[in-house]
């Protein structure tokens, strides 16, 4: 059965007449999918790849830098982070699949809007055995609940208003889709099915919580209410993840907000280091010291102690996946899942190389080994890595 078909097996009766009106009518929600397709025969899989794909191990240690996908869609730019990559200590790129914006960056027929934002990278599928061809590790990105087409398309999955019963949006104007809103969870697997038969070597889930900004006290969650806590519901969405692409083969990733590892609640996002675990291959707090609030952990300025944030963040995270792994029956030998996103941009403070290299060491001090770097204009500090 597709995705869309348990889709609408999924929607409550409720919500059933809006998501059903919202398919048939998509010229009113400014789609450019074709809805004279059949509900019966949805095109949702691309047509058959020509070649066969290869797929790389993951590289241990792994070192990896983001590549948006435009940036991925450009031939000069993706060279040039390309060449980076292959002279440096780095052995790994992470590529969006889908961005903040909900565009699937390959060719694809997945419902689209014409929001006019996020880039289509119409070569993707070669330009991933272009990195393998120089054993280069291809992870795919994945934003899932922020998703502002997705809930242009379909607002009955949308976090809506309390106030009014309209999509909900954060500060930046920005809409997500309600965590408990299963039948967006089959079209997550859908997208992570189709870019794993492109190449891609492992899958990373990014934004996998509830909005943490805007009028979060008008933010109303239809698909759970009086069912289950936030976190409950978010470790169901990982569950379902694992056990829906575990027949793919594929590494699964997800990215959580770096204070996941000292603070013990889930801040009202859903967010526990400990439900998150079980459910991946690797778990990647993006502890940059910049997103940690002034006093924190004693530093009047976290941005401007980025060894001291970054070890003292993992290894708390560490202590943490120990005491589970105990309760689990595992061996204390058992190696770490923990792989951290590090700073590589100005943000309370100048990064030169000195920062973005003690945040590497802290990440090695603290018994890790592996790390991504991120910079959102894919603008590297290219002194601050060693060479090949």
């Amino acid at each position: 059965m597709s995705w869309f078909k348990r889709s609408l097996v999924s929607v409550t009766a409720a919500s059933f007449a809006i998501f059903l009106i919202t398919i048939l009518l998509p010229s009113f929600f400014e789609s450019t999918y074709d809805a004279s397709t059949s509900l019966t025969n949805q095109p949702q899989v691309a047509s058959v790849q020509a070649v066969v794909v290869s797929h790389q191990e993951t590289p241990v240690p792994l070192r990896a830098l983001y590549m948006t996908a435009c940036v991925a869609g450009t031939p000069s730019w993706r060279e040039n982070l390309k060449k980076l990559v292959e002279t440096t200590e780095l052995n790994a790129v992470v590529i969006d699949i889908k961005d903040y914006t909900g565009v699937v960056s390959f060719p694809n027929e997945f419902p689209k809007t014409n929001l006019g934002h996020g880039c289509v990278v119409s070569d993707m599928s070669e330009f991933i055995q272009t990195l393998h061809d120089t054993k280069i590790y291809v992870i795919g990105r994945i934003s899932v609940f922020q998703d502002p087409s997705y809930t242009k398309l379909f607002p009955a999955l949308a976090v809506r208003k309390k106030s009014d019963g309209e999509v909900w949006k954060d500060y930046k104007g920005l809409s997500f889709i309600d965590v408990g809103a299963k039948p967006y969870w089959d079209y997550i697997v859908a997208i992570s099915e189709e870019a794993y038969a492109l190449g891609f070597d492992e899958l990373n889930y990014d934004y996998v919580r509830y909005p943490s900004d805007g009028n979060i006290k008008d933010a109303l969650y239809t698909w759970a209410v009086g069912t289950t806590t936030k976190p409950e519901m978010l470790e169901s969405f990982f569950e379902y993840l694992k056990d829906n692409l575990e027949h793919t083969g594929a590494k699964l990733s997800v990215d959580l907000f770096g204070m996941t590892t000292t603070v013990e609640n889930d801040m009202n996002i859903g967010q526990v280091l400990e439900l998150a675990l079980p459910y991946f291959d690797y778990v990647s707090p993006m502890v940059y010291p910049s997103h940690y609030p002034p006093t924190w952990n004693g530093f009047a300025k976290p941005a401007e102690h980025p060894y001291e944030v970054v070890k003292f963040a993992m290894a708390r995270g560490m202590e943490r996946e120990r005491t589970l792994n105990t309760a689990n029956g595992l061996a204390t030998s058992t190696p770490s899942k923990l792989r951290p996103w590090l700073q590589d941009f100005n943000l309370g403070a100048t990064y030169g190389p000195d920062k973005v290299r003690a945040q590497i060491q802290a990440t090695y001090d603290v018994g890790l080994s592996s790390w991504m770097i991120w910079n959102a204009g894919n603008k590297y500090t290219t002194s601050a890595l060693l060479p090949e």
